[in-house]
């Protein structure tokens, strides 16, 4: 059974599914430096109480300086499992590290996104439809099928006709062929790469006409 509802609370130690899309499907990340700057948020808020806003932090000329000092003593809220960024949403599995840290860790990358985009774009007001969904992953081979699910978004939308190919999710990671890691996955899965990439790409296929077919229901 799978739990959805934004009224239950996150509890410490569990693993969610967090999806979060923007108002009216408004294209929220269109150049790879958007993305990377989501990508970075996840990296720097993870941490419980960062001494600066992201944007102050960005300007700093020795960030490893800065990182060693200020830090790397830091606890984190949350550990990053798994993640894919669309052109007008997201998709995060999470597991919480501290109470409240997923509201807090959320909060804070939507918030920092918003006013960047705000700004960059001169628009005002809010970026995403909701604060963010959650789903309760309760067993380890639903946690392994949704990572698959996310790390395929990007081709069910026809973005890429493989997965590797999207540069903009943790798919390389499960892979071993990345090498900035902010994922920390094995503490809850076995991951063999070349096993994981046929459980993937055995999946296109159905993944694209499950979605087809879903959006001839809407239509």
């Amino acid at each position: 059974m799978v739990a959805n509802s934004n009224k239950i609370s996150l509890g410490k130690g569990e693993i969610y599914h967090i999806f979060s899309k923007s108002i009216a499907g408004f294209e929220i990340f269109r150049k790879d430096s958007e993305y990377e700057r989501m990508k970075n948020l996840l990296k720097y808020y993870k941490l419980e109480n960062p001494p600066l806003k992201f944007s102050t932090f960005t300007e700093i000329k020795n960030k490893k300086d800065f990182f060693q000092r200020h830090l790397i003593s830091k606890r984190s809220l949350v550990d990053i499992i798994a993640y894919c960024f669309m052109p007008t949403h997201f998709h995060l599995i999470l597991e919480q590290l501290n109470e409240n840290g997923i509201s807090v860790f959320m909060s804070n990358i939507l918030n920092s996104y918003t006013r960047y985009f705000n700004v960059k774009t001169k628009r005002k007001g809010p970026l995403w439809e909701s604060r963010f969904q959650r789903i309760l992953v309760e067993t380890d081979e639903q946690l392994l099928h949704l990572t698959r699910y996310i790390h395929l978004n990007p081709v069910t939308a026809y973005l890429v006709d493989k997965p590797q190919d999207w540069k903009f999710s943790s798919y390389k990671e499960f892979l071993q062929e990345d090498r900035e890691k902010i994922c920390n996955y094995s503490k809850v899965l076995e991951i063999n790469s070349q096993n994981y990439k046929e459980f993937v790409n055995i999946q296109i296929d159905y993944q694209r006409e499950l979605a087809r077919v879903k959006k001839l229901f809407l239509e």
